[in-house]
């Protein structure tokens, strides 16, 4: 695992302002610390710069893992996962209150992967979303 130079991990951080570059969630009130963690992974020769990290919940860091490319659900296909440094989030994304609707390919094959639409995290958006704290409310 690569060490992460603090003024790195804070820059990413900043970056994010605190959110989940995936699921948007907020790292306000939530026990674990996110990661940050390599877009592409090192071991597809991802650097650690800047440039290929992003901040991620523990849930949306551990299911994405090393993974770059998952299926589309609506057309069977290979796609590429959201890459937070290229994509725009709102290009592959949008919310229907707490539930996170894939709008592209890309977009499809994250919300699979990453299982963005299980009951647990539904249920912290909606209680995140009362109190202000996510994008979905």
């Amino acid at each position: 695992m690569a060490t992460i130079p603090t003024g790195i991990r804070r820059a990413v951080v900043e970056r994010a302002g605190e959110f989940c570059e995936y699921c948007r969630l907020a790292q306000a009130g939530q026990e674990a610390t996110f990661h940050v963690e390599h877009v592409v992974p090192r071991t597809a020769g991802g650097r650690t710069a800047l440039e290929n990290l992003a901040l991620a919940c523990v849930s949306c860091s551990l299911r994405k893992g090393s993974r770059q490319r998952a299926i589309d659900p609506q057309s069977g296909a290979e796609a590429r996962l959201f890459n937070p440094r290229m994509d725009h989030w709102r290009e592959h994304f949008r919310f229907e209150g707490a539930y996170l609707v894939g709008l592209s390919p890309t977009g499809r094959a994250t919300v699979d992967a990453l299982q963005l639409n299980r009951p647990l995290i539904l249920a912290i958006r909606h209680e995140e979303s009362m109190r202000g704290h996510h994008p979905s409310g």
